[in-house]
């Protein structure tokens, strides 16, 4: 059952902002079937040049660069050059030397499929809210994933419109602004609890939605909402 904290029957909500990678799409399960077209060999090893080993490289990889880039360490670079570098890190790792695949693996994130209550979720909450994506994917990849996922938005954010990846503060003020309303008015979403505290401290609502491999709350953080899939959330809100 959904956990409800502070929204009151009154909807005392004017806008709802999702995170997208993890938690409207299964970004992990996405890569990882990405990387086993560019590599089948993945499937018959184990450790470091497994799937699962060349998905925690890509992965370590995007990490690190974000936080370099939000610490002043590195200019801004979106993430089709962040996933250009993860793709090739995992082809020169896994032995794969053919352009054509590596620039396809590149674009893996823009292929990613949605949780299976992400679509009807989404239009069930939009016939009742504005609700707007907030991703740290490029412009052109979040085009090309919503696309692609079937997420119906009434408007998509990428954090490159503000040259920040989230928790950078710029993002969320982004959201906020773009929602036009103040920051208590307006709940975000995600699977991710270190996304839900930056939010959290930029004024917004909040709402954890479980989901594999997200990052769950802890005893400390205190959330408005905590729901074990988006039917359960989307069924608390109307």
């Amino acid at each position: 059952m959904a956990e409800i904290r502070g929204i009151g029957t009154d909807m005392d909500i004017d806008v709802v902002v999702f995170d997208v990678l993890g938690t409207l799409v299964d970004e992990p399960g996405g890569l990882r079937a990405a990387i086993r077209e560019a590599v089948p060999a993945s499937d018959d090893t184990s450790g470091y040049a497994s799937a699962d080993g060349l998905l925690a490289l890509w992965q370590r990889h995007v990490e690190l660069e974000q936080r370099r880039i939000g610490r002043g360490h590195r200019p801004y670079a979106g993430t089709e050059i962040l996933d250009g570098e993860a793709a090739r890190l995992v082809a020169d790792h896994a032995g794969v030397a053919d352009s054509a695949i590596v620039a396809r693996l590149a674009t893996a994130g823009q292929r990613l499929s949605p949780w299976n209550d992400s679509v009807a979720g989404l239009e069930r909450l939009a016939r009742r809210f504005p609700v707007l994506g907030l991703s740290n994917a490029g412009r052109t990849a979040l085009l090309r994933l919503s696309a692609h996922a079937g997420l119906r938005w009434h408007q998509a954010l990428s954090a490159e419109t503000v040259l920040a990846y989230k928790p950078d503060p710029a993002v969320y003020r982004f959201a906020v602004e773009t929602a036009g309303c103040p920051p208590e008015r307006v709940l975000m979403v995600a699977a991710h609890a270190w996304d839900l505290r930056a939010a959290q401290a930029e004024g917004m609502r909040t709402a954890y939605v479980r989901r594999p491999g997200g990052d769950p709350p802890t005893s400390s953080d205190d959330f408005d909402l905590r729901a074990s899939g988006l039917d359960e959330l989307v069924t608390a809100l109307l």
